[in-house]
């Protein structure tokens, strides 16, 4: 994140530099355009090199300007996630953030590498352009439903898939929710304790079987 926050930094920095190098440059033309309509003998074949040179600066300055423009709506594009993890957290605790990772499934498989005893189900995955902006107006319609009140970078909310999905349609958000959590480790953990405990007499490999789930959760 701080260097997410870095790079954007430096984008805006180099956008607003480039804007205001453009602003001198254009003042500087037009004066010598004034000028040169005066100018005479040496003077005007100063000026004429003069506005020669401020045309290439400016050329080359709206060059910087948009490519950080370009970059910087780049920076901005990536996917708002809609995961939970009903192992570790229960099936009322929903996580909303964003990635801007070329392949989102990279950023949810670290959540749940090695901070949390089960992985993450995904309910919804979102491309935006913004994704900043979406992820923002997603969790502040939950905002009373936010887990941690202090640390904001902690972005689980104590909520239902329904609701969630009621604010997905509000917002006229393109994407059908995934409302049931796979959850297959701990769907098999809590077999496998059955199995320890005597209550069933099923095998590890019919209790695999028992707890797979089709491809699409509905």
């Amino acid at each position: 994140m701080r260097e997410e926050e870095k790079s954007q930094r430096e984008i805006e920095k180099t956008q607003k530099e480039a804007e205001e190098e453009e602003e001198r440059n254009e003042k500087a033309l037009q004066k010598a355009k004034v000028e040169i309509e005066k100018a005479k003998g040496k003077e005007l074949e100063q000026l004429t090199e003069k506005i020669k040179i401020l045309e290439e600066n400016l050329q080359k300055v709206r060059e910087l300007k948009e490519r950080a423009i370009s970059r910087a709506q780049l920076t901005k594009s990536g996917h708002v996630y809609i995961i939970s993890n009903i192992g570790s957290f229960g099936d009322t605790v929903y996580k909303i953030g964003m990635t801007r990772r070329l392949e989102p499934m990279d950023r949810i498989d670290e959540l749940g590498d090695a901070s949390v005893p089960f992985d993450f189900d995904i309910h919804g995955l979102i491309y935006s352009e913004n994704a900043p902006e979406l992820e923002n107006l997603l969790q502040k319609k939950l905002e009373s439903k936010r887990l941690n009140l202090v640390n904001r970078r902690a972005e689980f909310f104590n909520t239902t898939i329904d609701e969630v999905e009621a604010i997905v349609n509000e917002l006229n958000l393109n994407i059908q929710l995934t409302k049931m959590a796979e959850a297959k480790e701990y769907r098999e953990t809590l077999s496998l304790r059955e199995v320890q405990s005597g209550v069933t007499q099923k095998t590890e490999e019919e209790i695999k079987e028992d707890a797979k789930f089709p491809e699409t959760l509905i």
